[in-house]
């Protein structure tokens, strides 16, 4: 099973925690600020549950006052159609880090990552983007997390799914390049728990010449496959491959 991997991250808390009863209708939380994500989805792997994830902006106290200087909050919850509580929940203080390259948008991930026979992870992808536009830059991490009784715990921790960046001219000359992952449930096992076989696919563009006679070069180059096992905590992540 192949699982194409697109972007995304994390999700903050507005105040406290979500009520069940708004979230069985898969009703996103409400935040308070302009710069605060909530969302809901339904967990197709377990009938009858909603994901939630809250992510609240705290602006850095000295340089965050008329900027997106800060940090989010993370607050995750799964809830059961019918109950006011949610049955598990996870929260990360400080879960990202914003500035110049700064949280643009949270997702909840459902596709079938199963990692037992018995046990599917769902995944909470971030994705951030850069405020150069000659010096381009944005990135999508994806988080991994399984429940375990009344806790979410993660074991892939920030694997960046996709990224670009690059400097040009705003016109045509300049080089950009871009890496693409998808993520494959492997036949192996570490630990218990399936490998994960991660394929890397990195595009160039280089372009040349003034406006009106532009020319743009793309090259793609070979897929290369990385395994991840799984260590008895969370997946070991390459250098470069994990978001910082």
């Amino acid at each position: 099973m192949t699982v194409k991997l697109g972007w995304i991250g994390c999700v903050a808390l507005s105040g406290g925690l979500m009520a069940g009863t708004v979230f069985a209708d898969c009703a996103p939380e409400p935040v308070t600020g302009s710069l605060d994500f909530s969302v809901c989805k339904v967990w197709p792997a377990y009938p009858g549950l909603t994901l939630s994830a809250v992510s609240t902006f705290e602006p850095d106290p000295v340089y965050g006052k008329n900027d997106r200087v800060g940090s989010y909050d993370l607050s995750l919850a799964v809830l059961s159609t019918g109950r006011s509580e949610p049955i598990a929940t996870y929260r990360q203080p400080t879960a990202f880090m914003s500035d110049a390259f700064a949280l643009s948008a949270v997702d909840l991930d459902t596709a079938r990552y199963r990692l037992t026979p018995e046990l599917r992870a769902f995944g909470v992808r971030a994705n951030f983007k850069g405020s150069s536009r000659v010096n381009p830059m944005e990135e999508t991490w994806l988080t991994l997390y399984v429940k375990e009784g009344d806790k979410l715990r993660p074991v892939l921790d920030r694997l960046v799914v996709s990224d670009f960046g690059g400097e040009w001219d705003g016109n045509c000359a300049g080089e950009r390049a871009g890496t693409v992952r998808t993520l494959e449930i492997g036949q192996t096992r570490s630990h218990g728990y399936a490998d994960l076989i991660v394929k890397s696919v990195t595009t160039g563009l280089v372009g040349e010449g003034e406006p009106q006679t532009c020319e743009l070069k793309t090259t793609t180059g070979k897929p290369v496959l990385t395994t991840l096992r799984y260590d008895g905590k969370s997946y070991v992540l390459p250098a470069g491959f994990k978001g910082v």
